[in-house]
């Protein structure tokens, strides 16, 4: 058993029976540690008392009067965010509740950076103790920016953005910064900043570092794993076992249904669907394709019975894969339920 991304906040969250997660003090109380509300040496007194007043009941109410009187107004803006959704978080049944119902109404209105953490909760959870260490660093695109480079022979390199602009901005550029150039092309040496089956476990030592680089090709075992995440995830937010198979390629002239699990990925496969014209570049944008199928056929709506859901990542005019979970949770042709 190994334990990871112990910085996530999810070891101060309680587990129900039914093994959906439940938001403790510790849990809130993580929020007060923060860059937005954490203490500086220019903290005024206003602030530090609420903030001591949060630290010891972070379930405590505050009123609009505790805030008007600091004297920063970011601050101020930050602790009615927070306040904002502490109320949301508490008036859920479970952290998983609280996350579908985000994206259900007029729109998001809780910081990226809350959902992102959010959604390392989850597949840190989802995974569990026993999860390979590829699984866990696929794991990672749920929650984490991937800056992508296509190299020599195609290869399709991912590795984390914030990595790559510290490694830069620390005047040694590292291996990841190599590889993405195309100076370094031997996959399986151990001297790279790239995870594979054969130095899977050094995972562990550095699994808070997210430096390590992974090829995304069809094929190779790191899309594999990934597929083995996306299907842990349906399972655990919608009770819904699927099957999820890499593809090279849609060849269906029945195509029915599919979800993008990017922003980049959905403009693309909409064109497709719709039979638009999509220039050659804009085709490299896609890493991978992915085929669903339902093994639970009572989940699926009955239109949609027996046929696959095409699914695609893909990389911004930006060269990033930004991941959106959700849309695996929304956007599924399930049958409705009463």
């Amino acid at each position: 058993m190994t334990n990871y991304w112990t910085n996530s906040a999810y070891s101060t969250l309680e587990i129900s029976p039914d093994h959906q997660l439940l938001v403790t003090d510790d849990f809130l109380r993580t929020y007060m540690e923060r860059p937005e509300l954490a203490l500086v040496p220019e903290s005024c007194p206003v602030e530090r008392s609420l903030h001591q007043r949060l630290t010891q009941n972070p379930r405590a109410e505050v009123l609009e009067n505790d805030i008007a009187g600091m004297a920063d107004e970011d601050i101020q803006e930050n602790y009615r965010v927070w306040l904002r959704y502490r109320t949301r978080l508490l008036a859920s049944s479970s952290l998983e509740s609280f996350y579908m119902s985000l994206f259900k109404g007029e729109g998001v209105d809780v910081p990226p950076l809350f959902i992102a953490q959010l959604a390392q909760i989850f597949i840190r959870h989802i995974l569990g103790d026993l999860a390979h260490p590829l699984e866990v660093r696929m794991g990672e695109l749920f929650f984490r920016t991937q800056k992508i480079s296509v190299i020599e022979d195609g290869i399709v390199m991912g590795a984390d953005e914030e990595a790559i602009t510290r490694n830069a901005q620390a005047s040694d550029t590292g291996n990841i910064m190599d590889l993405l150039k195309g100076k370094s092309m031997t996959m399986r040496s151990a001297d790279l900043d790239v995870i594979h089956e054969d130095n899977a476990e050094t995972y562990w030592t550095r699994n808070e570092d997210f430096d390590l680089a992974v090829q995304l090709n069809f094929g190779h075992e790191p899309i594999n794993y990934f597929c083995r995440a996306l299907e842990k995830w349906v399972k655990h937010f919608l009770g819904v076992s699927v099957r999820i198979t890499p593809m090279q390629q849609i060849t269906d002239p029945k195509w029915s249904w599919h979800v993008g699990l990017d922003a980049a990925a959905t403009e693309i496969l909409n064109k497709l669907y719709n039979k638009e014209l999509v220039e050659a570049d804009e085709l490299q944008k896609v890493i991978c394709l992915f085929r669903l199928d339902f093994i639970d056929e009572a989940a699926v709506a009955k239109t949609q019975a027996g046929k696959p859901v095409y699914m695609a990542i893909a990389m911004n005019d930006q060269q990033q894969l930004k991941l959106k979970p959700q849309n695996l949770l929304f956007n599924l042709p399930l049958a409705k339920t009463s």
